[in-house]
């Protein structure tokens, strides 16, 4: 019995010890020496308290060689996702579960578009030159680094990367900045099925009258069945990375500062995930130097800054995809591709493609209806320069040379936010624009047989809209709608005024801004909208009859501000009475999917406050025989909505508090596992904000009541050119993707309670404070 309870003691001993062996080989390496290839002299890593790489190197090719080590050694898996998106091999992953994802992305041809943009990249630029030394960088770590947990629980082998693959993640990026594949299919269902009438109030067509974005200088400028809407739906949902959704920023010129300096602020609004989006480095050479945010696989930061220039983005909003109805006989090319998928058989997809671009018929089982359907994207239809363009925007020393960028990139469309050292702002939308002929209505699918709906004419670069360093004194954006394009309102998928009329209002207050002010702006939570729009909807139901409970909301309404706090419990009612009235205003018209993807796109935001401003065909309840009002759907969804809550939350009203329906989690693709969700998701954290103010956390409308963020601030950047080494920044998890790395998650917490941290420039500072020193050679 001691002999066989030895010999089992010695058997746990050995499975702990090398349990612990198998774990320290997970672990980053933050400190010490690692001897790697293609290095011409010894480059020097400082990682700070939040393990951000500060890379001294004494050129260029040595600088982004160590740039794609440390970028792997945090995100690998995210790398491998994010590449694995475009060419349609998430399966080889995930198994069944993202077939329909991988087929969709077969037809989007972005892998296509990848092969024939790295074919003709002319491999002596400087662009071409250091993407090549950041890939050697990863698949140095790929050699010679740790194994990330992810591929041991998935059975996927490390594969060497590419800069084809950089060009399919910018092709996913792009991709997900565009709206049209989740809007065009259902309002054209809608207009088929109900006719225009019903499209007049989903805010199709722009309002002149809402804040738009000024240009300075001024410039004169049931075909389809629920199958194919429901397939783009569940081609979406699995996606293992997160989607781009919209953005902040501002840019105060001197004469709105105290300092007398410019103030920089950008928070890009991206769907939050476990890791997050960016990867956060500091990269010095003698003659270059760049604070910036990288998204994964990717060598040159799409926001950035340094002593002389601060740059950052928002969407644009532009449309630019356009759906066209075909005849069979315009099928120009076909393709066969073969998706291989984890524990089961290879899934053969057929693509075929006319000359606007693919045919999303066989995207799914069951997309079958019988005129094909072709999506025509600028994205894959004209010439690919964004690798130069970033490579142009982050090294730029002034504006003229960063305006070089402009013109070189095609789609996605994006606001640039530009500001400097010598006192210069900018604005500039930038993308490939399409003039139309003026019957287009661009959010439908339009007629690919006669040539009438064909695009005029491709725009010129110098027709976008910009402003530079205009005499009112700042730029800003918020995804709002510009004055004028071409002379007249360009059609896209722009969000409402919210948050655009927000940061106006604001700035406008205020002549001598400063960091704190600034840091303070992007965390507002206030909706002067939203309580604006309560206030009309309790004026048109006023002379009802009312219980006592009922009325008891209503002065909790009257007297709300439109604060959106931890402990308010005016959004609570507010958010729960909008779900009830949009489901009582559409669902008698649509069924319940199409309701659902309505109340998911950028349209409905559009339409969801307007609409409750005027009588409309949509109020009408046409399941009875008596013709319903406006009044009639907003005060039996504001009894419903008490109703609803007291059920939910209990009688008390001061107990329907915010924060116990306002949550954030950070998805980690594992996490989905739910044995394994709290080794890999962070969270879920109460959360205060909402839906269109500056702390924009969105969430989905739904039967339950809770409100899951699902996107919000990427990051928070506040640079100020006064002070430009103390500026600040936060992150909404940690800088390493590695569970068991001290910063998988450390700046959640933070991030939650609205803090920052400074973004280190001065190197005897990094020095000085470095955590840990990591030593190339």
């Amino acid at each position: 019995m001691k002999k066989a309870a030895k010999i089992i003691g010695v058997i746990l001993l050995i499975i702990l010890i090398v349990g612990f062996i198998f774990y320290r080989t997970l672990l980053p390496t933050y400190n010490g020496s690692f001897d790697i290839e293609n290095l011409q002299e010894e480059v020097t890593v400082h990682y700070d308290d939040y393990g951000i790489p500060h890379i001294y190197a004494e050129n260029e090719l040595d600088a982004f060689t160590a740039l794609g080590f440390v970028h792997a050694q945090d995100r690998l898996w995210q790398m491998e996702l994010m590449r694995r998106i475009a060419p349609a091999r998430l399966s080889e992953v995930f198994g069944e579960a993202t077939i329909d994802t991988d087929r969709f992305f077969a037809a989007t041809r972005i892998d296509e578009a990848s092969k024939a943009t790295v074919a003709a990249l002319d491999k002596n630029s400087k662009s071409y030159i250091l993407a090549q030394a950041y890939v050697d960088g990863i698949n140095q770590f790929l050699e010679h680094g740790a194994t990330p947990i992810e591929f041991y629980l998935t059975g996927i082998d490390k594969t060497a990367f590419t800069i084809k693959d950089i060009h399919n993640i910018f092709g996913y990026m792009a991709f997900s900045f565009a709206m049209a594949h989740k809007t065009d299919p259902l309002l054209t269902s809608i207009q088929q099925k109900l006719g225009n009438e019903y499209l007049t109030d989903l805010g199709v067509h722009v309002d002149p009258n809402t804040t738009l974005l000024q240009n300075y200088p001024a410039k004169d400028t049931t075909k389809v069945k629920n199958t194919l809407i429901a397939a783009v739906d569940k081609a979406l949902k699995p996606l293992p990375i997160p989607q781009f959704i919209g953005s902040n920023s501002w840019v105060l010129a001197p004469q709105k500062t105290a300092t007398g300096k410019v103030l920089f602020a950008n928070d890009p609004h991206i769907g939050f995930s476990q890791p997050s989006v960016w990867y956060e480095a500091h990269v010095h050479t003698p003659t270059y130097e760049m604070y910036g945010y990288h998204l994964a696989g990717t060598p040159f930061p799409l926001l950035g800054h340094n002593r002389n220039i601060a740059y950052g983005m928002t969407m644009f909003e532009n449309d630019d995809i356009d759906f066209y109805w075909e005849e069979e006989n315009a099928i120009v090319k076909e393709i066969t591709k073969t998706i291989k998928v984890k524990d089961a058989d290879d899934v053969t997809v057929s693509v075929k493609t006319t000359k606007h671009g693919p045919v999303l018929n066989g995207i799914a089982d069951g997309v079958n209806f019988e005129q094909p359907v072709a999506m025509s994207w600028v994205y894959t239809q004209r010439k690919n320069q964004l690798l130069d363009a970033c490579y142009t925007m982050s090294h730029a020393t002034n504006q003229e040379e960063f305006e070089q960028s402009l013109g070189k990139i095609h789609a996605p469309g994006l606001n640039l936010m530009y500001g400097d050292a010598e006192d210069n702002i900018g604005w500039y939308a930038v993308g490939q624009l399409i003039e139309r002929p003026a019957h287009v209505n661009s959010k439908l699918i339009l007629d690919g047989i006669s040539g009438n709906d064909e695009p005029i004419r491709f725009m010129d670069a110098s027709e976008n809209p910009s402003a530079t360093n205009p005499p009112w004194n700042y730029v800003y954006s918020a995804n709002n709608q510009p004055d004028s394009i071409n002379g007249s309102l360009y059609p896209g998928y722009y969000l409402p005024e919210n948050r655009a009329k927000r940061i106006v209002e604001l700035v406008e207050a205020n002549d001598k801004w400063t960091k704190a002010d600034i840091m303070e702006m992007t965390l507002d939570v206030t909706s002067k909208v939203h309580a604006e729009t309560i206030q009309h909807v309790l004026n048109v139901i006023a002379d009802a009859d009312f219980s006592a409970k009922e009325k008891e909301v209503i002065t909790v309404l009257k007297n709300w501000n439109g604060d959106n706090q931890l402990t308010d419990n005016a959004p609570t009612i507010y958010h729960r009475f909008i779900y009830q009235y949009l489901k009582n205003t559409f669902t008698d018209e649509l069924d319940t999917a199409t309701f659902e993807m309505l109340i998911k796109t950028h349209i409905s935001k559009r339409f969801m406050a307007p609409l409750l401003y005027k009588e409309s065909v949509w109020f009408d309840d046409i399941s009875t025989e008596k013709t319903e009002t406006r009044k009639d759907i907003l005060l039996k969804s504001f009894k419903e909505t008490v109703a609803k809550l007291e059920a939910q939350l209990g009688n008390t009203i001061s107990d329907w508090t915010w924060n116990k329906v306002h949550t954030v989690e950070h998805p980690h693709p594992i996490g989905k596992v739910e044995m394994l969700r709290s080794y890999f998701n962070v969270g879920p954290y109460e959360a205060p904000g909402t839906g269109e103010v500056i702390n924009n956390l969105g969430f989905h409308y739904d039967e339950s009541g809770e409100y899951k963020v699902y996107f919000g601030p990427s990051t928070r950047r506040v640079i100020d050119f006064s002070d430009v080494e103390n500026s600040m920044s936060i992150l909404p998890t940690g800088q390493s993707g590695n569970p068991f790395s001290e910063h998988y998650d450390d700046q959640a917490e933070m991030y939650i309670q609205g803090k920052f941290r400074k973004m280190l420039l001065n190197t005897e500072e990094i020095k000085k404070t470095a955590k840990n020193t990591l030593i190339l050679n």
